[in-house]
């Protein structure tokens, strides 16, 4: 059982259907208490020790100072349909996160998270922990409006903001975002200050009280074939920036496509991911003036390309998608290192 925490009691505001009327589920309606972790004993059994018998679904999300590999992990945010548990890093530390590890890694339990790339880094770079089994709601928006015939343009990712918005998912405007975003723009080490305010506690709790929500509506709408598709992207994304010298033997293996997709003419083409080196002094060629040049290829391929940027690391190119497509994205980007101004 888990031990008494600090409580925050908060009333979930309700989410509306395309119609504009209330959605009619009790869990959305309740009083939803707010717990922060500081001890193991804090968190659910359940969650604790995964098992088989007891799969769970729960909201997750990471907070931090510029959260990466360099950063610093200051809160994890889990939520269960009848409460929200704020894993506080900075007081509970080495031990309660070292807790938390199985039930990050395990297959029993499936974490809901809105663009899991950097979280993940952070995890296993500052704590050792392979994140797996995620559903990222980013990458099954994009399956979704694939699905319904609506292509997205390169680099047209959804936020959290948006997709909070989006009525077909949960209809809910997320004003205090910009608050946080102006405090963290004049104080970097917001989220290390400590006892949490209740600003803290409100901000970080709302980035996952909806997501099981979110989950459940889109589920609803994934096709089979989408299902794997968010599976194996998933993991990739997991592993992206999480770059080791054996490959990622260690980390669980990728979801196989299912037997029911292997059909002749029409099967999934196995998707992996590339970590392209660039020597010193070629990035420029790779990104070209204005990012010409790394939007030709993203635009001619058929995978997404993505770039350490400013959290790092600098000299990689990270490229996501079906084995011809990540061939061809390989060959065009080693090409222009090659090519002379």
């Amino acid at each position: 059982m888990a031990s008494p925490s600090p409580s925050h009691p908060t009333y979930i505001s309700m989410p509306s259907d395309p119609d504009g009327k209330p959605i009619d589920n009790e869990d959305l309606l309740a009083l939803v208490p707010i717990h922060i972790v500081t001890i193991p004993s804090q968190l659910p059994e359940e969650f604790l020790e995964p098992s088989p018998e007891r799969k769970l679904v729960v909201g997750f999300d990471c907070e931090g100072v510029d959260l990466c590999r360099h950063g610093t992990l200051c809160i994890m945010q889990i939520a269960f349909p009848d409460a929200i548990y704020l894993v506080d890093a900075i007081q509970g530390g080495e031990m309660l996160m070292k807790a938390c590890k199985p039930a990050l890694e395990s297959s029993h339990i499936t974490k809901v998270i809105h663009d899991c790339k950097r979280d993940s880094e952070a995890l296993y770079f500052q704590y050792g922990i392979k994140l797996h089994n995620v559903v990222d709601t980013q990458i099954a928006y994009s399956l979704i409006e694939e699905q319904e015939g609506r292509k997205r343009l390169v680099d047209d990712y959804i936020s959290f903001v948006g997709l909070l918005a989006d009525p077909r998912y949960c209809g809910v405007s997320y004003l205090e975002k910009q608050e946080v975003r102006d405090l963290l723009r004049q104080n970097p080490d917001f989220w290390t200050d400590r006892p949490l305010s209740e600003l803290m506690v409100r901000a970080a709790a709302d980035d996952v009280r909806f997501l099981l929500h979110i989950y459940h509506k889109m589920m609803e709408k994934l096709s089979e074939r989408s299902l794997w598709y968010l599976a194996v992207r998933g993991a990739l994304y997991c592993r992206c920036f999480c770059i080791n010298d054996n490959d990622f033997a260690d980390w669980p293996p990728l979801p196989p496509i299912p037997d029911n997709l292997i059909v002749e003419g029409n099967t999934p083409e196995e998707e992996i991911l590339s970590v392209l080196h660039v020597p010193p002094g070629k990035m420029g060629r790779i990104i070209g003036r204005r990012g010409a040049s790394i939007l030709s290829v993203k635009e001619s391929c058929n995978a997404e390309i993505l770039m350490g940027g400013a959290k790092g690391p600098p000299d990689k190119v990270f490229i996501i998608g079906p084995v011809r497509q990540v061939r061809k994205a390989e060959a065009i980007l080693r090409g222009r290192m090659l090519e002379m101004y």
